[in-house]
Parts: structure tokens; sequence; C-alpha cells
């Protein structure tokens, strides 16, 4: 029988003792104190969502400001006409302009995380499915990222803004709240904003119980299941 390396061993006890529905704390907690890598691991959050995806009904898409920040330099490219150009330059956007930049976009060009353009700038994007779509740059005015306030989506997108939606099967929703070296407020911050919008967008067609299981996980740490029925505690991080 093989024997378990040091590493295993500790990950087998941590599941033991996750046997028990946890507070967000003690997860991140525990995340923290069995952190062996040297890099800086993401911190993520999984929702179970008790939706059938496949009805239009039962979409669960939307997007969510994250107080704390998500430690990463979004990088943020802006479609646009006249002055909206300028707009989005004086936003801070990395790159800005019309059909030069599509034409840059169409040669391959992708030094972007986020795509913003402004309703008549989207007919120039309208053959760039192909390339943007897989890769979730096409902008949507569910994502706020087809709009005429420029400004304020750059802002926004910068600042911490990210979108959100349940998977085709299996109804999860899955994003980053954060780095392991945030401070414990700032990531548990993030994730009553999250838990919160999620709540929020619950589709009214949706019967019986629509948040089935939360686990709060790090890039190589084990998934920790939260107790649904603490988390509206999180909300004292909001107003702190």
């Amino acid at each position: 029988m093989p024997t378990l390396t040091k590493r295993r061993t500790q990950l087998k006890d941590i599941r033991e003792q996750n046997r028990v529905l946890m507070t967000a704390e003690d997860a991140l907690k525990l995340l923290k104190d069995s952190k062996k890598s040297k890099f800086d691991e993401t911190v993520e959050v999984h929702f179970k969502l008790g939706i059938n995806p496949k009805m239009n009904d039962q979409q669960v898409r939307s997007t969510v400001s994250l107080p704390g920040g998500t430690g990463k330099d979004v990088r943020v490219a802006v479609v646009a006409k006249g002055e909206k150009v300028t707009e989005a330059k004086d936003a801070g956007a990395d790159h800005y302009g019309s059909e030069d930049l599509v034409a840059k976009i169409g040669e391959g060009f992708l030094d972007f995380d986020k795509l913003v353009a402004t309703p008549d700038a989207m007919l120039m994007l309208s053959k760039m499915g192909k390339l943007l779509g897989p890769r979730g740059l096409m902008p949507n005015p569910k994502d706020g990222t087809v709009t005429t306030d420029i400004a304020k989506a750059v802002k926004e997108l910068k600042a911490g803004k990210v979108s959100f939606r349940a998977e085709k099967d299996g109804g999860v929703v899955q994003l980053p709240i954060g780095k392991m070296s945030f401070t414990d407020d700032r990531i548990l911050k993030n994730l009553a904003a999250v838990y919160e919008q999620i709540v929020k967008v619950k589709p009214p067609a949706v019967k019986g119980v629509y948040i089935r299981s939360i686990y709060l996980s790090s890039t190589m740490g084990p998934g920790l299941r939260l107790d649904p029925s603490r988390m509206q505690e999180l909300h004292k991080y909001l107003t702190a």
C-alpha cells in the first residue's frame, strides 16, 4: 500500500474536518494555514445552483463589483467613435480606438482582459465573434461592456468589476474573489458581494432550494464546503 506524503495526509485531514459545514471565516483560515505553494494562489468561490440552465427563464448571468479588488491589473480596450475614444483615454483605458483598433484585433491583437464598445461601434465588431467569443472578450450589454458611459465602464472594470454566469452543465457559478495574500477582511468582503449578487439575480422561475452548495477553494488547496445558512452574516463586511 503506497505511503501518503505529508501534503496528502494534510489534505486528507482537512477533508475529514470538512464533513461539517464551515463558516466562511473558518474555511478561509484553514485554507491559509494549509498553504504550501510559494506563489500567491487565487481564492475562488463555487456555487452549485438549483437551476436548469438550459431553460431560458432560469439563466443566471450578471456582474458584481468586488469591493476588495481582484489583485490583478485589468487591461481594458475600448472600441468607440468620435469623442468617446477620447473619453476612454481620459478614463485610463489601456487601448482605445475605432476602425484602427478593430483592424488590429482582427490581425490577432488580444493584449487586453476586457473589451468595451459603444452601441454604434458594435457593428465593426460583428465579424469578430469567432475570435472574441470563445475567449469571453465579446462586448455584451448584460456585462455592461456595451455602453455609452465609457468612463464608468472602464473605471469599474479596473476597480474590480467581474462578470459571471452559470455553466450549462450543472448550474455551477465559479469566480475568483482575491489572492491568498489579501487580508481576510478583503476576501470576505468580496465573498459577501458575490453572494448577495447571486441571491439578487435568482430567476423567478426557480422553485425549491436555489443555492444547493457553496465551496471556498484556492489554486492548490482543497475545496471547503460552506454553510449557506451562515452566508448572510457576511454582510457585516460590506458595512464595516
